[in-house]
């Protein structure tokens, strides 16, 4: 089955990648080291318990440089393995799959990552009814993959850019003058989404009658949430944003919001230990 994520050229960005490692001299260690006729077979494996993600990408780069290479993937994405667990079996041209290798396993340990410790996030609310989302916080260029990877975790995807949803914050509203203001104003632009970031329980009805459709809680601690949900009774969905981490979160989402969002599962999450050993045949 071909890999299609919405707004990602798979093919450009596997030949951009490889072109970034190959330079202008190319793999000089392989060309030198191995002959050109060398086939290699390996397996690539997690060191640990993960989440994963990526291995479909990861075989579109040993596909670009060997087409012929005969690639079997062994997990699903998104399936939860034990370490020790196999993950691809590849066997193709020697110096192609060398070429690609660290390309492939950057990928798969990145995005691992990520849905592997955005499965934590998830596993911490289960129960409350409450749904995570990420944010923003992605690295310039890998948005929709690092997006991706957090639903392979069991996350939703908040806005994929600015284009798709307006979010008013403290600077829109420091120039408006109110948040009241600024959310008329997007109201009488058109536009249909209107998150609006409240900071404090004054900024609530305010936001509310000048047409918000969603109200993102930021920074606020587990009573003041508690009371902003009752305030707010169901007009429109409820968010808690700001510094949400493993240990807060199941008290934040026990306080009826509809999400929580949390920037760190993109932001900080920790590459997956996941290697990839050759051996000639």
């Amino acid at each position: 089955m071909t890999f299609a994520l919405d707004r990602f050229d798979l093919d450009r960005f596997v030949r951009e990648t490889l072109a970034e490692d190959l330079g202008e001299g190319g793999d000089v260690t392989s060309e030198a080291v191995i002959p050109a006729d060398a086939h290699f077979t390996g397996v690539m494996d997690s060191r640990d318990a993960i989440v994963v993600a990526g291995l479909p990408i990861a075989a579109a780069f040993f596909r670009a440089l060997d087409p012929e290479a005969a690639i079997e993937i062994l997990s699903g994405e998104g399936a939860v393995v034990p370490a020790g667990a196999d993950l691809m079996r590849v066997t193709g041209k020697a110096r192609a799959l060398l070429t690609a290798e660290r390309s492939a396993l950057n990928l798969v340990q990145h995005l691992s990552g990520i849905a592997t410790l955005t499965r934590r996030y998830v596993e911490a609310i289960a129960g409350t009814g409450a749904i995570l989302l990420d944010t923003r916080k992605t690295l310039p260029g890998l948005r929709v993959l690092e997006k991706y990877a957090s639903r392979m975790g069991g996350a939703q995807n908040h806005r994929m850019g600015l284009w798709d949803a307006a979010m008013i914050k403290d600077n829109h509203v420091a120039v408006a003058g109110s948040v009241a203001e600024a959310v008329r104003r997007a109201a009488a632009a058109g536009l249909d989404r209107i998150i609006v970031e409240v900071d404090g329980l004054d900024q609530i009805e305010p936001a509310l009658q000048a047409g918000a459709t969603h109200l993102l809680l930021d920074n606020m601690d587990v009573p003041t949430l508690r009371e902003a949900v009752a305030l707010i009774a169901g007009r429109v969905p409820t968010e808690a944003s700001g510094g949400i981490t493993l240990e807060t979160i199941r008290a934040k989402a026990e306080t009826g919001v509809t999400y929580l969002s949390v920037g760190r599962l993109t932001q900080s999450a920790p590459a997956a230990d996941i290697g990839l050993d050759f051996a000639a045949v």
